[in-house]
């Protein structure tokens, strides 16, 4: 009796076993969907770049804990291009050619995207970048769209303020790369609409330290105002410079200021300094009623549980292309040239704005999508 239990129990266990082995597919674990991402982490754009890339590996651990998407482990490969067009190139081409990756997010600055456009467009693989520049999505690239808020859309903010506020004698100070220019050039071509003059137009490079010599040559015009257009360290130093010389007219800068790093680089020169913005960095004075209120909150929240510092504007970029592309593979699965069409007709609420792409905006955003604000004792405070 005690044999043939002995031996019933034996066959259970053999039969558990083929069982088990016989049904090694049903368990294994999916195939991850690989994404890619080339960010400015080094270098001049590190103040974009880096909170874009700490925002993507949030993202990724964050949907991976939920099961991926549908049932497929995102996989990033993140890549810094140092802040330099020509490893932007290198990078995107190691992305697209040894990882296979379904889809790009980044970079992260206009110059960075559009010296990798043309391989982009070449390799037919999407990319999403996280840069503002008109020239990005004019005329249309079919492979490339973008989640930052365009620079069309900043300068009509800039100029709305300064009719509303009798400013009608400007001077613009830009920086001179991709990102400057283009600013620009939309502030140049949409004044006279505004009912502004461009009294005088002065520019710094990147890696210049002194804007004093621009500053006296602006204040000897007597603007009523001063337009700073690009992206830290240079517009903080401007604002530094403006403090020091006593020079008292309003200092408008761009969007490419959209982080605290603004804030702790140019000390007492922010104070009073107006600029438009996505609504994250003002994410508690937005109304409940406002469809990206949910989504502000909640990101804001777990970026500064995850790294002990406020989310800021240019994260937000990356988190929207991020959940764009895992939204097209959830709908389309792994397939570059359907993944495109999906983002040409995507509807997303996101942290940069609404989104609505279509076959002539691969944008998909107004000038809606930005608030202005000023810094007021260390912090952003929503104009009204």
């Amino acid at each position: 009796m005690r044999n043939t239990l002995l031996l019933c129990i034996l066959s259970l266990g053999v039969l558990a076993l083929c069982l088990c082995l016989s049904r090694p597919a049903a368990q294994a674990a999916k195939e991850p969907y690989v994404i890619g991402a080339v960010f400015d982490i080094t270098g001049m754009g590190a103040p974009l770049g880096t909170p874009e890339r700490d925002t993507v590996l949030m993202l990724e651990k964050e949907i991976n804990a939920k099961g991926g998407v549908n049932g497929h482990p995102i996989k990033v490969v993140v890549l810094d291009n140092a802040s330099d067009e020509a490893k932007s190139v290198t990078a995107v081409k190691k992305l697209v050619e040894e990882h296979k990756v379904l889809a790009i997010i980044g970079p992260s600055q206009t110059g960075t995207t559009l010296s990798c456009a043309e391989t982009v467009q070449a390799a037919k693989v999407p990319m999403i970048s996280c840069a503002a520049g008109n020239a990005i999505n004019n005329p249309i690239k079919p492979w490339i769209f973008k989640t930052a808020q365009s620079d069309v859309h900043a300068a009509a903010k800039v100029l709305d303020y300064c009719r509303a506020h009798k400013l009608t004698k400007v001077a613009i100070l830009s920086v001179s790369n991709a990102f400057g220019d283009s600013g620009l050039q939309q502030i140049k071509a949409q004044a006279k609409g505004a009912g502004v003059t461009l009294i005088t137009e002065e520019a710094f490079a990147p890696t210049d330290t002194d804007m004093t010599a621009q500053i006296l040559r602006i204040r000897a015009k007597k603007p009523q105002a001063v337009v700073c257009w690009g992206t830290n360290p240079g517009p903080a130093i401007v604002a530094k410079n403006m403090k020091t010389l006593g020079f008292k007219v309003p200092l408008i800068m761009s969007h490419g200021v959209s982080n605290h790093k603004f804030i702790e680089l140019a000390g007492p020169g922010a104070e009073g300094v107006i600029f438009p913005t996505g609504k994250l960095l003002v994410a508690p004075s937005i109304a409940a009623a406002d469809p990206q209120k949910k989504t502000l909150v909640a990101y804001a929240a777990n970026y500064k549980k995850t790294y002990k510092v406020d989310a800021d504007h240019f994260g937000g970029h990356a988190y929207d292309a991020f959940y764009l592309v895992c939204n097209a593979l959830g709908k389309v699965g792994p397939d570059r040239a359907k993944i495109r069409d999906y983002l040409e007709t995507a509807q997303f609420t996101g942290v940069s704005g609404v989104f609505q792409f279509s076959k002539t905006d691969h944008n998909g955003m107004t000038k809606d999508a930005f608030v202005m604000v000023q810094v007021k004792n260390g912090k952003w405070v929503l104009i009204k």
